[in-house]
């Protein structure tokens, strides 16, 4: 009897056992079945627990984030350009005797100032008269930068390079504009030995102003030109070249008289050409136009070429237009160009009033529009510094608003000059506080083709009362901005960030409303965006 009472003991405890680790894998199989994942592997049906192994349930953890398909809001775009000009020490340098500090100085008070009024580009003049305020080995160094043609700056250092590195920095484009085919400047000293008016003398011309200008039509002109413009672009992390609107010489310049090209025209003349004079100074222009734009991207696809021309093209164009003809006097067919695409942004010189009698901001920007057959930006040039208004500052805000209805989603507008914003008090703070209240991207250029970039990964972090947001690409170099969307109660906002900046701290609540989503964009130098990654706040 005791025997039997003992195996039924066993027995019971045995079973005590057996249903006590039967109910220890059935909980943990429930917990596991309902536990969210991100593991998206095949699971393994096939593994075998050990029958002396203990399960123990783990507490689970519910992550703070979750990644989601969304749809966010249209990023604000306008081209915001400003240019500064060397020539003449008219914007930087000040002065051409300062040091190299001071001329860092300069140039970081510009740019800090551009950036926090919203501003996205600078067009900044590197080579003002066949001179460089960068390293060249094809042109000496400008008398604008160091008081003499030719002389480094001591110590001495690469002033484009040293701008490229700070625009880009606070987000800022960079586009070199160059003049092709002013030789020497009235305001540079004497030319010297070093002066490209003398080492090419045999393609430059003298006018009656004292200006050496290259002569359009001779083919070393156009060959030297077009090194100088693929140096630049092969050399330097540019975002654009960009001519203005000295093409042929203005007729006051040679005080009236005919520009000085007998030697070349009497060469076309005889090897049987059968333009009229004024045709063939067109048509050299034209050749160079088209070589230069396709030069540029044979040597970098992504950098654009803009072209910022007189506003007018010919007096009656449209009806009732009247003033100068740069298609007669600078033979600068800028409408054949425009209609050819052989630009990506073309900024013509809208330099008079909305109410002007004789040259309307708004008719004049319309007709532009309509040569515009390639589709090419459209961002015209503003007179910021001396528009002939009793309050320049809302005439300026008023052109960039009649922009914005004309252009649409391409808008955008080039300011002459930087000193246009500084020197007038009134000028930053009525266009912060109206059309540049908001950051804007630069508008896409299509045209353009580039590897489309890699979608960013985003991190957060639940710090109790702040979300820490990190995000990275594969691709970094290829990155120019990011873009940081943040959604409360609902409603997402908007911020465009500089690439140095990876991480930023988030309030989980702002204003009485609590954070929903984090979500991050990639932006490229052309203003392509990325697909996004976004995630959910528990």
């Amino acid at each position: 009897m005791q025997t039997m009472k003992v195996n039924k003991l066993k027995l019971v405890f045995l079973f005590g056992i057996f249903t006590s680790f039967t109910s220890c894998s059935v909980q943990n199989n429930a917990v596991k079945a309902t536990t969210p994942t991100k593991n998206t592997t095949k699971p393994n049906n096939n593994i075998s627990i050990p029958k002396d192994s203990v399960v123990i349930n783990k507490p689970v953890t519910i992550p703070t984030d979750e990644v989601f398909r969304t749809n966010l809001p249209e990023i604000n775009r306008e081209f915001r350009g400003a240019w500064i000009a060397s020539v003449a020490n008219i914007n930087w340098p000040s002065r051409n005797n300062l040091t190299v500090d001071q001329q860092k100085a300069e140039a970081i008070n510009m740019l800090d100032m551009l950036k926090d009024n919203n501003f996205n580009a600078v067009i900044f003049q590197v080579r003002p008269s066949a001179d460089a305020l960068y390293t060249s080995n094809i042109e000496p160094w400008s008398y604008f930068l160091t008081g003499e043609t030719g002389t480094a700056p001591y110590p001495n250092y690469d002033p484009l390079q040293f701008w490229i590195d700070e625009a880009h920095k606070r987000g800022l484009e960079l586009h070199v504009w160059l003049n092709p085919y002013r030789a020497h400047h009235t305001n540079g000293g004497s030319p010297n030995s070093l002066s490209m008016a003398n080492k090419l003398s045999d393609i430059v011309v003298r006018l009656r102003n004292g200006m050496y200008w290259f002569d359009p039509a001779d083919p070393r002109t156009q060959g030297h030109v077009s090194n100088v413009v693929k140096d630049i672009v092969k050399r330097y992390d540019i975002d654009a070249v960009h001519f203005d609107d000295y093409f042929y010489p203005y007729a006051t310049y040679n005080k009236g008289a005919d520009f000085p090209d007998n030697a070349t025209w009497n060469a076309y003349v005889n090897s049987g050409g059968t333009l009229s004079r004024a045709d063939w100074r067109r048509d050299n222009v034209n050749k160079f136009v088209e070589r230069i734009y396709k030069e540029i991207h044979a040597e970098k696809s992504y950098v654009k070429f803009g072209i910022s021309p007189f506003g007018i093209w010919k007096p009656g164009f449209p009806e009732g237009i009247v003033g100068s003809s740069q298609y007669d006097e600078l033979y600068a067919d800028a409408k054949l160009w425009l209609n050819k695409g052989w630009v990506d942004y073309f900024s013509p010189q809208l330099y008079w009033p909305i109410e002007s009698k004789g040259q309307p901001f708004e008719t004049l920007l319309n007709w532009w529009k309509s040569e515009n057959a390639m589709n090419r930006h459209l961002w015209p040039g503003l007179n910021t510094v001396e528009i002939k208004s009793s309050d320049r500052s809302t005439e300026i805000k008023n052109q960039i608003e009649i922009s914005r209805q004309v252009l649409g989603k391409d808008a955008g507008e080039v300011h002459w000059s930087i000193a246009g914003l500084t020197k007038n008090a009134n000028m930053l703070p009525t266009l912060k506080n109206g059309p540049y209240k908001e950051k804007a991207l630069v508008p896409k250029t299509p045209w353009l083709k580039t590897v489309p970039l890699q979608t960013p990964t985003l991190f957060i972090n639940d710090n109790g009362s702040f979300v820490q947001t990190n995000w990275s690409n594969k691709n970094i170099k290829d990155v120019f901005q990011w873009v940081l969307f943040t959604q409360y109660n609902g409603a997402w906002e908007t911020e465009i960030l500089t690439l140095d900046q990876l991480s930023k701290e988030i309030p989980k609540y702002k204003d009485g409303k609590t954070l929903n989503a984090i979500a991050i964009k990639a932006i490229d130098r052309l203003g392509n965006e990325s697909d996004y990654m976004a995630k959910k706040i528990k």
